[in-house]
């Protein structure tokens, strides 16, 4: 299924919203219940829902395909509400769902659950290896589509800034309502973060349109940036949004057909592309080379990553270059 989400402006009922809340609720609280007898771990469990505070949480509704109706391009939903809908696109079908939401703006949007389709793309005989980093976003077998760090957030860094200020200066004592000046940079600031969300989303998407274009299998370094939040890269690593743009490349090769294998990062600066033998230690940061003790191969750190990735997703290497042909023995390090 996918969602496709749409601009609103409206409200409704407080005795639906109630109905709602309560079934949210119930469905929640039974999948928290299924990965614990499931025995899953403990990042992959689906949390126990808690209570919020009003001003803590952002208004939501959510309908089934008997609460709601589209018409003359207009949504109607339950208890005789219609919504004039800024479409952003036209839905691929019949919609089943749709959630109603506020962002931290102040904007409402529609989420609509349509039937997942699959526009496959023509053949193209390519692979392509992806390894993930800070320095650059993205870096893969091919110097054409390597993705650079675009430095979203430190380009608003100034502005973001100076709304911080005015917020701390304006900041209500305990007990006060918070000024119109208050409330005006803290609208603000919420705008100038939504806009770095939004280009971050628009440069990864583009990215992967263009990598699943041209090739029909791609080979992702599972990266799972949580850990980079707790070092002094944390800053910099949260700009370059690695998770979202992995999660627009495997959303956008199951969109057109394209196979996405998913390759475990462990030990993949320490293994050569071209023999496959591995070093006995791990390369400090500051080492971009990787050099190979037994078969002598020189290339770029992240470069060589990459094309690890193609060998130990099984996939033909036959369009990327300094990789192992399959079936070569693997010889051990000096």
């Amino acid at each position: 299924m996918s969602r496709e989400r749409t601009k609103i402006s409206g409200s409704g009922e407080r005795s639906r919203l109630n109905a709602k809340l309560i079934r949210d609720f119930g469905r929640s609280r039974a999948k928290a219940h299924k990965d614990i007898r499931e025995g899953l771990p403990q990042r992959q469990r689906a949390g126990m829902p808690g209570w919020k505070k009003k001003r803590a949480a952002f208004p939501s509704l959510n309908y089934t395909r008997r609460g709601f109706r589209l018409k003359d391009g207009r949504l109607h939903v339950a208890g005789g509400i219609v919504l004039s809908v800024v479409w952003s696109r036209d839905l691929p079908g019949e919609p089943s769902s749709v959630r109603l939401y506020r962002d931290s703006v102040g904007h409402w949007y529609c989420s609509f659950v349509v039937p997942a389709e699959v526009w496959p793309l023509p053949e193209t005989g390519r692979v392509l290896g992806v390894d993930w980093g800070v320095k650059e976003t993205a870096t893969t077998t091919s110097n054409a589509h390597d993705l650079p760090h675009a430095q979203h957030g430190r380009k608003a860094r100034t502005r973001l800034t100076r709304y911080d200020r005015m917020m701390a200066r304006r900041r209500p004592k305990k007990g006060q309502a918070a000024s119109k000046g208050y409330r005006e940079a803290k609208k603000w600031r919420a705008k100038t973060y939504a806009k770095i969300a939004r280009q971050r989303q628009d440069t990864g998407r583009k990215w992967a349109k263009k990598a699943v274009t041209d090739h029909d299998a791609i080979a992702v370094e599972d990266f799972r940036p949580k850990f980079l939040a707790r070092s002094s890269m944390a800053r910099k690593a949260a700009d370059a949004a690695i998770g979202a743009t992995k999660k627009a490349l495997v959303e956008m090769g199951r969109k057109h057909g394209r196979d996405i294998r998913l390759v475990h990062p462990a030990h993949t600066t320490m293994d050569c592309a071209s023999c496959g033998a591995r070093t006995k230690h791990a390369l400090p940061l500051s080492e971009r080379t990787y050099t190979c003790t037994a078969c002598g191969a020189v290339s770029p750190r992240d470069k060589n990553s990459a094309r690890v990735m193609l060998v130990r997703a099984g996939l033909n290497p036959a369009g990327a270059e300094g990789v192992r042909p399959p079936g070569a023995p693997l010889p051990e390090a000096a």
